[in-house]
C-alpha cells in the first residue's frame, strides 16, 4: 500500500537494490558488514583496550600509555649509553663480549617492556571501565583512571604513598591528557 508524500518502509535486506546490483551482491554486502560490525564491538571493548596497551599500542590517542614495544625502545636506547668498557672483559674475546652485552641488553628490555606493559594494561583498562560505566569521554576519566592506578600501583608501600602515587599519576594522566585534547591552531 503506497501512501502518497511518505517514504515506503521495507525489512532489513528486503530494501529495493540499486542498478546494477544484485541479490548475490547485496548478501556478500551484508555479510561483510557483520564481520565489520564483529570487529568494532571486539576493539570497543574494554578487554581489547587492555590487551592492546599492554602489548605495544595505543589503545586511544587521548591517553597514549605506552606498552611492551615503547618501554623495551627505551631500554635500549637507555642501555646504549649504561655499559662499561667492553674492553674490560679481557679473558672474553670480541664476539664472547658482544654476545654478554647483547644478552643483558635484552634481558633489560624485556624487563622495561615487561613493567611498561603492565602500568598500561592498567591504565587502560581502568579507563575503559570507568569509561563505559560513566558513558562519557572527558577528563574525569584518565584523571580518576590515573588516581586508582597510581593508588594501586603504590599499594605495599603504605597508605600515604597510595595517596601520593595516585595524586601524581592522577596529574600526569591530566597533564597528558590536555596536551593530546588541545587545540591545535589553523595553518593557513
Amino acid at each position: 500500500m503506497n501512501i502518497p508524500l511518505v517514504a515506503p518502509v521495507f525489512p532489513a535486506g528486503k530494501e529495493p537494490l540499486p542498478p546494477g546490483i544484485t541479490e548475490e551482491e547485496r548478501q556478500n554486502f551484508l555479510q561483510a558488514k557483520k564481520y565489520q560490525d564483529w570487529m568494532t564491538m571486539g576493539m570497543e571493548s574494554c578487554v581489547a583496550k587492555t590487551v592492546i596497551a599492554g602489548g605495544g599500542g595505543v589503545h586511544r590517542p587521548s591517553s597514549v600509555w605506552i606498552g611492551f614495544v615503547i618501554g623495551a625502545f627505551f631500554s635500549l636506547m637507555s642501555s646504549s649509553f649504561a655499559y662499561e668498557d667492553p674492553m674490560l672483559r679481557q679473558n672474553l674475546n670480541t664476539q664472547q663480549k658482544a654476545r654478554a652485552i647483547f644478552k643483558e641488553m635484552g634481558q633489560g628490555m624485556y624487563r622495561s617492556g615487561k613493567g611498561f606493559g603492565k602500568v598500561g594494561a592498567l591504565f587502560a583498562g581502568i579507563e575503559c571501565v570507568i569509561e563505559s560505566y560513566r558513558a562519557r569521554n572527558d577528563m574525569v576519566n584518565p584523571v580518576a583512571a590515573g588516581f586508582v592506578a597510581g593508588g594501586l600501583l603504590a599499594r605495599n608501600s603504605g597508605p600515604k604513598a597510595v595517596v601520593g602515587g595516585g595524586l601524581a599519576f592522577a596529574a600526569f594522566s591530566a597533564a597528558i591528557d590536555l596536551f593530546l585534547r588541545r587545540e591545535t591552531a589553523d595553518e593557513d
